[in-house]
């Protein structure tokens, strides 16, 4: 798959009906995409009582410097044990770390989290993601087909900022639907 049809730096918003309540009035920020697989994080879904300064705290590495509590989220189904950090790409690891899109950056490895929670040396933005969604070969694709995802262009502030329950109607916006009642999850073929 070549750079134009990928989807990799793009977000993924769930069409209203969807089918499967794991997705419903997602927001995902695909992380990889290529002929074989896409593999993505879901944005809009904190984990319930769990934030940053706690796992920092549970893998006994040095607390974050940010102010705010920031949540941890459901990144997706698949691997929920393992964590996900999305961040801008003024960090990155030279072992770990998988840049895609514009000025983004996915890292998976524990040096992500220590670097998370240093203001100083640490990336501007980052967002900490347990497990994530994944697709098949041509799953994406056909999922797409069906009118099952809208793809957006990728907003700083819809993958880093703390407003997580407007993120679907505001990347909704962005693909010119102001009102999510006019969409119909129903696809259909000429």
């Amino acid at each position: 798959m070549d750079g134009a049809t990928s989807l990799a730096g793009r977000l993924l918003v769930a069409m209203p009906g969807i089918g499967d309540p794991r997705f419903e009035h997602a927001v995902i920020l695909v992380c990889s995409h290529d002929d074989e697989h896409a593999m993505g994080v879901r944005l809009d879904a904190p984990a319930p009582g769990v934030d940053v300064a706690e796992v920092l705290k549970r893998l006994d590495l040095p607390p974050s410097e940010t102010p705010k509590a920031r949540p941890v989220l459901v990144g997706g189904p698949v691997d929920r044990e393992r964590g996900f950090v999305i961040h801008s790409d003024d960090w990155l690891s030279a072992d770990s770390s998988l840049p895609f899109g514009e000025g983004l950056a996915m890292t998976a490895t524990r040096d992500a989290l220590v670097a998370m929670g240093d203001a100083v040396a640490g990336p501007r933005r980052a967002v900490l993601a347990l497990g994530y969604a994944g697709w098949d070969e041509g799953q994406l694709e056909s999922e797409l087909a069906e009118n099952v995802w809208l793809v957006a262009e990728a907003e700083q502030d819809i993958i880093f900022d703390l407003d997580h329950a407007s993120k679907w109607s505001r990347a909704l916006r962005q693909v010119g639907v102001s009102e999510a009642g006019t969409l119909s999850g129903q696809s259909g073929r000429a």
